[in-house]
């Protein structure tokens, strides 16, 4: 998705961003979206363990002879 925007691009977001939301509030909006980013990948990795460890247990067991 992003891998089209480039470094002028990735520079007038980051201008634009710090006209709008001025050198103060810029931190904050980053902290807050690094935490968000964190919780999001902790919560996708937990659905994917207890999917996986739930196939696990639900995986008919073949004996072998």
């Amino acid at each position: 998705m992003f891998s089209n925007i480039g470094i002028p691009g990735l520079i007038l977001i980051l201008v634009l961003a710090l006209i709008i939301f001025g050198p103060k509030k810029l931190p904050e909006i980053g902290r807050a979206f690094g935490q968000t980013l964190r919780e999001f990948k902790k919560s996708t990795s937990e659905l994917l363990d207890d999917e996986s460890s739930k196939a696990e247990i639900e995986k008919p067991q073949v004996e072998k002879v």
